[in-house]
């Protein structure tokens, strides 16, 4: 198989140019420069320069040359400028729109977009299913691109392209330099001063396994459905513990109290959307459509965790890997 695939050269899609590459699927991969692209080039990626904000005719001649494609491409920040969020609505919103567009008229017979499970909003301490429509407002930009861009996907299926969406959930990992990402490595190697916001939900999903299911979802997801992609569903809280628990390190004993953070958040504008995507929010959906279907099996968090950090003697698994200049690097 020949795949086309955006966002390759962030954390996730560049898991699964990786699992492409492994069983010797040709993948071709829109990068913004060769030198942003050189480590997935590395694995025998065909790289192809260009922009989902500004497909050119080389690119979609290329597209027209695959059998399938993946859309992964996303900027994915919490607490944004003005300006960022002007990017992210270029990408998450109108970047999705061009690139289903492109595979249409492309006469692609396989398509997966990859949205998230922060498109059901909050589900208030609900575990929710694939299908989910929710009433509450976004709780940051990125939700709200990504809600529109999951809408758009939904519109796309319904006229007829051969569309599959995955949802995946907080996603942790080697090289995962999001926020969450973040936390986790400063606490295992012991530099995390203080916790805050533990409380939030989320579904936690090791790389790998994500991975493992956008490849399962293209080969044999059914047309037109959603997967949520997830792992284990807990809080913040919990994730600091599994780090504490595999490497050993305690637990910081300074607690930020969320009501502190709320007032932090009403004079510094970067830090509202922190606590509004955060404070007392969960983004709680089940995976047992995926497993049932796709046949996916991600492992525990605390495996996972073990997985990434190993003990804190070992400094494999805690490296930061690749720069954080490429704004799709989430995705």
């Amino acid at each position: 198989m020949r795949v086309f695939l955006t966002g390759a050269t962030g954390f996730v899609m560049g898991a699964v140019a990786r699992r492409l590459r492994a069983r010797d699927d040709e993948v071709v991969a829109l990068v913004r420069s060769r030198t942003r692209g050189r480590e997935i080039g590395a694995l025998g990626c065909d790289l192809v320069e260009g922009d989902i904000v500004d497909l050119g005719h080389s690119v979609k001649d290329r597209l027209r040359a695959c059998d399938a494609l993946v859309h992964g491409a996303a900027i994915y920040e919490i607490g944004v400028s003005a300006a960022r969020r002007r990017a992210m609505e270029e990408t998450n919103v109108s970047g999705t729109r061009r690139m289903l567009e492109a595979a249409r008229d492309a006469g692609l017979p396989r398509v997966v977009y990859v949205s998230t499970i922060a498109a059901f909003g909050n589900t208030h301490g609900a575990v929710v299913a694939e299908g989910y429509e929710t009433t509450a407002p976004p709780t940051s930009a990125y939700e709200d691109t990504k809600r529109r861009a999951h809408e758009i996907a939904l519109d796309f299926a319904r006229a007829g392209l051969p569309l599959v969406i995955v949802q995946p959930g907080q996603v942790y990992g080697p090289n995962d330099h999001s926020a969450v990402g973040a936390n986790l490595r400063a606490l295992a190697r012991g530099t995390l001063r203080y916790r805050a916001l533990g409380d939030v939900g989320l579904n936690f999903v090791h790389v790998d396994d994500l991975a493992d299911g956008i490849v399962r979802a293209l080969d044999r997801g059914r047309i037109g459905e959603c997967y949520v992609l997830g792992g284990e569903i807990a809080r913040l809280d919990d994730a600091y513990r599994a780090v504490a628990q595999a490497t050993g390190r305690p637990l910081p004993s300074l607690v930020i109290p969320d009501g502190l953070l709320r007032i932090a958040g009403r004079l510094v504008p970067s830090l509202r959307e922190v606590v509004s995507s955060a404070d007392g929010v969960t983004f709680w959906a089940t995976d047992v459509k995926a497993r049932s279907e796709l046949g996916t099996r991600p492992r525990a968090l605390l495996d996972g965790i073990r997985d990434t950090f190993g003990s804190p003697d070992d400094d494999g698994p805690l490296s930061a890997g690749p720069g954080r200049d490429d704004p799709h690097r989430r995705m």
